[in-house]
């Protein structure tokens, strides 16, 4: 009976449409010969050696792969290129093989594996994990190529080398048990701030001084003029009794000399008044290179810092300056601290970049402060801690500042204080708008920026060489959550 459908029949009989399935092809096996085990020596690990540079090296012992023993022999007892094993119970050389002593033989005869490396006699080496019983003491473990130095034992993985740890004898890390003394980790961090080259520290003072704000031919002037108005005074009187000219002269001379005792007292003072002043800018619409302020909140950059004493984090701007006062009989804290004043002993003053975020705007700015940038800082400090001989032992932890900072304790009246500019805080820098590739940053002017006279305030124009950076009293905790 004919279809127009093709049909065939299965081998069970059954018939079914459709033309028969050719029959698939199989895939030619390829077959290798079996490569002897190495035992993790590169030398005998054939194009692995090759790739370190190692030449095979033929065992004096190994003969052919045909005439290795079997799994099966291995359990007869005889051990080939081996001697007897002084241990009860020990481990084959490879994963997967089995050894035992076998009951009835004695006791001497131990299966052993026979691949793996020789040693300088030809007999293999014997090699185990763990602890072992019998006396047999275990050898080195060998390893394919160079391992890296071991981990801290609390395998927590840091940055920086490994190995920058102690060491013992063997290179490996060394364990120390107890625990850290404080002491040194505070001196290690405070040298770390100090020699961090994205830290820039300011060890001097910032103190208004009378010779910046006036240039020297101005100041060289006047005091040549009063010099000849006192000489020409003077010889007027003693030749014709005429005081008029010279009574001027010294009335000038007191005018002026007011003048710069009170910038001197009130210059610091006149700066933070004219940094207050100084009209904010919209970052939105200011210039590449524009002299401008800017009033924001502080976000903290990469590198952090972190109050000496107080130990604040998260903070942008610290510093301490430790204050003595000196009696008749008392010591200097340095060589221009006068009797009967406080002078300046100690100062440490950190800065690192940071991001303000502008009120006028709304934009992000980067603060370039590090790196050892040029930096005027008018941050409020506050008094942190007062010494004199009689309580100096009730505050172990200005004791312990002093001695991270090789300072002694003797019998002194000290004064600490400490300022800080931390996350969140409210902040004014006066500096120069940069635009690099869509980012936003205010660095220090190129040139110092003169402030002009401050009639008002009887000020003299003085000259600002560096980035502006004014935060007011933080003690009071109004921070803003960032």
């Amino acid at each position: 009976m004919g279809s127009r459908f093709p049909s065939h029949q299965l081998s069970n009989g059954l018939y079914v449409s459709g033309r028969p399935e050719q029959p698939k092809e199989k895939a030619p096996v390829v077959c290798s010969a079996a490569m002897p085990y190495t035992g993790g020596d590169i030398k005998k690990s054939g194009e692995l050696g090759k790739m370190f540079d190692l030449h095979a090296e033929k065992s004096r012992k190994s003969g052919p792969l045909g005439n290795q023993p079997s799994r099966n022999t291995s359990f007869g007892g005889a051990a080939s290129n081996s001697g007897p094993v002084s241990s009860a119970a020990s481990r084959s050389n490879y994963s997967g093989s089995i050894s035992a002593a076998v009951p009835g033989t004695g006791g001497s005869a131990r299966a052993k594996s026979n691949s793996g490396p020789l040693n300088k006699h030809g007999e293999p080496t014997k090699r185990s994990s763990g602890p072992q019983s019998g006396g047999v003491t275990p050898m080195a473990r060998q390893n394919s190529g160079h391992l890296p130095p071991i981990l801290p034992t609390t395998g927590l993985i840091t940055s920086g080398p490994i190995s920058s740890g102690q060491l013992n004898s063997s290179g490996a890390l060394r364990k120390v048990s107890g625990t850290l003394d404080s002491t040194v980790s505070m001196k290690m961090r405070a040298t770390s701030s100090a020699y961090n080259p994205a830290v820039t520290n300011l060890n001097e003072q910032n103190s208004y001084s009378i010779k910046a704000s006036l240039p020297k031919p101005i100041l060289w002037a006047a005091i040549l003029l009063f010099a000849m108005g006192f000489i020409a005074g003077g010889f007027i009187l003693a030749a014709v009794h005429n005081s008029i000219l010279l009574v001027v002269v010294v009335v000038i001379f007191g005018f002026v000399a007011a003048l710069l005792v009170w910038n001197i007292c009130w210059g610091t003072r006149g700066m933070t008044r004219f940094v207050s002043r100084y009209p904010d800018a919209d970052l939105r619409i200011t210039k590449d290179g524009e002299y401008v302020k800017v009033t924001g909140v502080v976000t903290c950059g990469n590198f952090p810092l972190e109050s000496s004493f107080q130990r604040v984090p998260r903070c942008v701007y610290t510093s301490s300056c430790l204050y003595e006062y000196r009696g008749w009989d008392s010591k200097a804290a340095n060589t221009q601290h006068r009797r009967f004043t406080w002078g300046l002993r100690s100062i440490e003053r950190h800065a690192v970049d940071f991001y303000i975020s502008d009120f006028q705007s709304g934009l992000r700015a980067l603060v370039k402060i590090g790196y050892g940038a040029r930096l005027i800082p008018y941050v409020d400090e506050a008094v942190v801690i007062d010494i004199n001989p009689e309580n100096k032992d009730m505050s172990p932890e200005f004791l312990r500042w002093l001695r991270e900072r090789n300072l002694s304790s003797d019998d002194r009246i000290m004064r600490l204080k400490e300022g800080y500019v931390k996350e969140g805080n409210t902040v004014s820098v006066i500096g120069v708008v940069q635009r690099n590739d869509n980012v936003l940053m205010i660095v220090p002017p190129p040139e110092p920026f003169n402030t002009g006279c401050q009639w008002g305030k009887c000020l003299l124009p003085t000259s600002l060489d560096g980035l502006v950076l004014r935060c007011e009293d933080t003690s009071n905790g109004d921070v803003i959550p960032v």
